[in-house]
């Protein structure tokens, strides 16, 4: 049986398709600088290229810090997003601590690998400083069918970040990847959200930004349906993130507006809502400011 059908969830494709033309053909009524502000607040600025290393990183959270005082009229992102060894970097580097640490552990973004070792790479990000940490879905798991096991994965990176987290007398956020251009389907898409969901992600996030099809509009309508129906039967809130080739203002509207139709507007923030993002800043300062600038 589906997993989505014991929350008595069933995609259902043309409805989901009418509705996003809805959204599409109302963003412009729903574009402000207030709402590309918004956006600007939610992202996880984020760097996951080879060529990283800790001067380009430092480099990267000083242009945050500085940000705060060439435009004081913005809001802070809500993180920057590194590889798991630079997480010490990004913590030692910002000024203002609401600047969470977030990195990707598990053996991003393939988590193919040895429970173990994922695990282990999970504890020492933490250790190293890391506020969040996004996983990936184990998929040579979930798409042989054996849904037990990738569902075991994801409680057991749980339960080591729970552990370090209470060790260090702090909270760590859990983000759990689908990558949904992989799975393919709406239906696969939606036994992810709640498998993720059911083993203690706090967000599932759409994309590892490293395949073919990363975000789309249609994997944030399925996750957000299904984050909604976990909410009514769990009562326990999930958040979402949209991740891989978000690179316009409006791109950011689109799944803003997705969230707010579905979750409503107590979703509309980062403690429920992220954007993992490289190129997305500039553009929305642009937006606002009404000319290009290359901040980041």
């Amino acid at each position: 049986m589906e997993l989505y059908t014991k929350y008595g969830y069933a995609p259902e494709k043309e409805a989901i398709a009418r509705h996003l033309e809805l959204i599409a053909s109302g963003l412009e009524q729903v574009v402000s600088n207030e709402v590309l502000k918004e956006c600007f607040s939610i992202m996880d600025l984020t760097t996951l290229s080879p060529k990283d290393t800790p001067s380009s990183v430092r480099k990267l959270v000083e242009k945050v810090n500085s940000f705060a005082a060439d435009y004081p009229a913005y809001p802070l992102p809500a993180s920057v997003c590194v590889y798991p060894n630079f997480a010490s970097v990004v913590r030692k580097t910002r000024k203002n601590p609401n600047l969470h640490v977030t990195t990707v552990a598990g053996c991003f973004p393939s988590s193919q690998s040895f429970l173990e070792v994922k695990l282990r790479e999970i504890e020492l990000a933490v250790r190293e400083g890391a506020d969040e940490i996004d996983i990936v879905l184990a998929l040579n798991s979930f798409l042989e069918g054996d849904y037990e096991t990738a569902g075991k994965e994801i409680l057991a990176s749980r339960e080591c970040i729970d552990k370090v987290a209470a060790e260090l007398g702090r909270p760590v956020v859990l983000k759990v990847i689908l990558e949904t251009g992989l799975l393919m389907t709406p239906e696969r898409i939606a036994d992810a959200s709640f498998l993720a969901m059911e083993n203690g992600a706090d967000f599932i996030k759409t994309s590892t930004g490293k395949v073919e099809v990363n975000a789309t509009p249609m994997a944030a309508y399925v996750m957000c349906q299904c984050i909604k129906k976990f909410y009514e039967q769990t009562g326990r809130k999930v958040g979402f993130k949209a991740a891989g080739g978000i690179s316009s203002a409006m791109d950011a509207v689109c799944y803003y507006s997705i969230v707010s139709t579905i979750l409503g507007k107590e979703w509309l923030d980062k403690s429920l809502f992220r954007f993992g993002v490289s190129r997305l800043a500039n553009q929305l300062v642009s937006a606002v400011e009404q000319k290009t600038v290359t901040y980041f």
